[in-house]
C-alpha cells in the first residue's frame, strides 16, 4: 500500500527528555473543551456561580485589610491600604490556584487517564488556561478599584507607562511557574500522598515569604537577599510597581523569575512525562 494512503502512524513512545509539546499541540481543540468544563464545573450548582470570582479576592482584601493593615498595621508604603492588598491578592489567587489544581491532574483525573489516551498535559494547560479566566476577572475588578481611587482619593494617582506592557509577560510567566510546581507535585503525589495534604500548607507558607501583605521595602536588608530567591517575589513585586506605581520596574528580579520558572517548567514537564507512564500502577 502506497504511504500516502495511510492514514494512522504507530511510532514508538517519545524520548525520555521529550516534552511533546508539538503532541499538545495538536490536541487544542481537547484543551478548549476542558478549559469550558472547568469555568462552567467550578461553581456548578451553588446560588451566586460566576459571582464568587469577585467576592472570593473582595473578602480576602477585606481580611487582609482589616487583620495587617489595622491591627498589625503593617506598611502599605503610602498606599490605600484596600488597593495595596488587592493588587496582591489577585495575582496570588491566579498561582496559588493554578498550583494547586494542576498538582492534583494524576489523582482527579485517573479515571480518564485510565480509559483513553491523549495527551495528559493537556490537562493541567486546561487548568492554566481555565484559571486565566477567573484572573481577567478579578483583573478588571482591580482596574475598577484603581479607577476609584485615581478619581476619587486623592492618596493614589495612576500614570499609565511604557512598563505596562510587561503585564501579559508578568501573568504568563506567573502561569508558567505555577504549571512547572504543579506538574512536579502532581507526579510525586502518585506515589506520595502526603504531599497533596502538606501542599495546602506549603502554599500559605509561600505566600508570606512573597510581598503579597506588605511591601518589600518593608523587609530587613539582612533578610531582602534571602527572600529575593523566591522567583514569586519579582513577579509579584513587579506587577505592584506597574500598576500602583509603587517602585519601579526591576529588570533584573523579572530575569531571575523568568529563568527559574523555564528550568521548573522543563523539569516538571520531563518528571510528569516519566511518571504518566507508569502511574496507573500506584495511583
Amino acid at each position: 500500500m502506497d504511504s500516502k494512503n495511510w492514514t494512522e502512524t504507530i511510532k514508538p513512545k517519545g524520548k525520555l527528555l521529550s516534552l511533546n509539546l508539538n503532541e499538545v499541540w495538536k490536541y487544542r481543540d481537547l484543551i478548549v473543551l476542558f478549559v469550558k468544563r472547568d469555568f462552567v464545573s467550578v461553581y456548578k450548582q451553588t446560588v451566586l456561580g460566576p459571582l464568587w470570582y469577585i467576592i472570593q479576592p473582595v473578602i480576602t482584601t477585606i481580611t487582609f485589610t482589616i487583620v495587617f493593615g489595622n491591627f498589625a498595621e503593617i506598611s502599605t508604603d503610602g498606599l490605600p491600604p484596600t488597593l495595596f492588598y488587592m493588587a496582591g491578592v489577585v495575582p496570588w489567587g491566579y498561582f496559588s490556584s493554578s498550583l494547586n489544581r494542576t498538582s492534583n491532574t494524576f489523582t482527579e483525573n485517573s479515571g480518564i487517564f485510565g480509559k483513553v489516551y491523549f495527551p495528559r498535559l493537556t490537562v493541567p494547560f486546561s487548568i492554566i488556561f481555565s484559571n486565566l479566566i477567573s484572573f481577567f476577572i478579578q483583573f478588571a475588578l482591580l482596574t475598577a478599584f484603581i479607577t476609584y481611587y485615581h478619581f476619587a482619593e486623592n492618596a493614589f494617582r495612576f500614570e499609565l507607562t511604557a512598563n505596562i506592557i510587561f503585564l501579559p509577560i508578568l501573568v504568563l510567566v506567573m502561569g508558567i511557574f505555577s504549571l512547572g510546581l504543579g506538574l512536579i507535585v502532581s507526579s510525586l503525589t502518585t506515589k506520595y500522598k502526603d504531599f497533596k495534604f502538606l501542599l495546602t500548607f506549603g502554599i500559605q507558607l509561600f505566600m508570606y515569604a512573597t510581598p503579597v501583605i506588605y511591601p518589600l521595602s518593608e523587609v530587613p536588608e539582612r533578610f531582602k537577599s534571602i527572600i529575593m530567591y523566591n522567583p514569586m517575589v519579582g513577579i509579584i513585586e513587579n506587577f505592584k510597581n506597574i500598576l500602583l506605581k509603587q517602585g519601579e520596574f526591576d529588570f533584573n528580579s523579572f530575569t531571575y523569575s523568568l529563568t527559574i520558572t523555564i528550568i521548573v517548567f522543563i523539569l516538571g514537564g520531563l518528571i510528569f512525562s516519566k511518571t504518566e507512564r507508569s502511574f496507573i500502577d500506584t495511583i
